[in-house]
């Protein structure tokens, strides 16, 4: 088992994206004495693997010295848990002093950028695209490997073949998101992509990953074809992520993941009183997520894709009902339209002996790449 932990050493950014609902402006960072309390409290929490993702926010406000302190803190102290580090950030704040010490401890990194700058800009800010290249620039020169989400939104989705061929030409790895209502936005709905739109646009990736398969990696397609074959899902959107995600505010507060982080109701407990899983599935937040468990086995339980979705994110479906319990996430709809996609094409293949053919699925020339293919894929 492996269990995973968002470090989220402050929600500052100095970025001003237009749809983002990750960050906050006059945010506290993070002490290395709370960091310390953190990893004392994971020390004991349990004895599984642990994955540690820095997020935010921007993690790097925290600064050079608070990692130089914290990395050797969390490798040392938590080598029984075999843990492994990542970081999430537009890398506007890194330093060669920083990629350097990142590159030691063998951290991969994720940052964002939407497609071609003008587009980028657009959604994001204007200078966003030069200084998070700039950034990507030092991260390649200490050979970190960096991948990029892109988010599409209700406007980028008119530019789908332009961002892709972005992605293309630079040779960057492509994690997608669609733009979601946020809990504390005020104009939820300005960016957010409409589930109809989100399922055409993974139909569409689907086409061109297997056309391209040797010249990109799109994750979203990975993750969403090996689900179907392996019968559950493969990352946190399509599981029953309580109790297996927690997330870490710069105060030392717990809570079910980093997108409730700064909202006090959803506060499970702090490191500082190192509670227990049982103490944690007491709170209130615990069982407001059972209970969307518990929705999702009733409501969904004749849906064919039940196994490999389980509902959606929680908080998906949550923002939309005022945190209320009477739906699953709003994107329903297109997770069942490109898993329907898969399977159909899978079951084609297999039928017809085309997904059976032997040989590396990155070398094969177009016409002959298969949902197989991408099953096999660094597999």
């Amino acid at each position: 088992m492996v269990f995973h932990i968002m470090l989220i050493p402050t929600l500052g950014c100095p970025s001003n994206c237009g749809y983002c609902w990750s960050s906050e402006e006059n945010s506290d960072l993070m002490t290395i004495d709370t960091f310390q309390e953190v990893v004392k409290w994971l020390e004991n929490f349990r004895d599984d693997t642990v994955t540690v993702t820095f997020h935010g926010g921007e993690p790097l406000l925290a600064g050079f010295d608070f990692y130089q302190k914290a990395l050797p803190l969390i490798t040392n102290r938590l080598k029984h848990l075999k843990p492994s580090l990542a970081l999430q950030t537009n890398l506007w704040n890194l330093t060669d002093e920083m990629a350097q010490l990142f590159s030691e401890y063998n951290i991969p990194i994720g940052s964002s950028i939407d497609g071609p700058e003008v587009l980028n800009d657009y959604q994001r800010g204007k200078g966003y695209y030069g200084k998070t290249m700039k950034g990507y620039k030092i991260a390649l020169a200490h050979d970190l490997k960096v991948s990029f989400i892109c988010t599409f939104t209700s406007h980028s989705i008119n530019y789908k073949e332009d961002i892709l061929n972005f992605f293309l030409e630079n040779g960057l790895t492509l994690k997608l998101h669609p733009s979601l209502p946020s809990m504390r936005d005020e104009n939820p709905d300005k960016w957010t992509l409409s589930p109809e739109a989100y399922g055409k646009l993974l139909v569409y990736l689907l086409d061109q990953y297997l056309d391209h398969m040797d010249e990109i990696e799109i994750m979203n397609i990975d993750n969403l074809t090996k689900s179907v074959f392996r019968r559950r899902g493969t990352v946190c959107t399509f599981v029953d992520c309580m109790g297996d995600t927690f997330a870490i505010g710069p105060d030392g507060s717990i809570y079910p993941c980093y997108r409730f982080v700064g909202m006090p109701e959803y506060i499970m407990g702090n490191v500082y009183d190192q509670p227990s899983m049982e103490d944690l599935a007491q709170s209130t937040p615990w069982k407001l997520l059972e209970e969307f468990k518990e929705y999702v086995d009733h409501e969904c339980k004749k849906c064919t894709y039940i196994k490999f979705c389980r509902g959606g994110c929680p908080y998906n479906a949550l923002a939309i009902t005022d945190a209320r319990v009477e739906g699953v996430d709003p994107h329903c709809t297109a997770y069942k339209r490109i898993f329907k996609e898969i399977t159909d094409r899978a079951t084609k293949e297999m039928l017809s002996g085309s997904g059976m053919v032997p040989g590396d699925p990155k070398t094969q020339k177009r016409g002959k790449n298969t949902i197989m293919s991408i099953m096999l894929k660094d597999s």
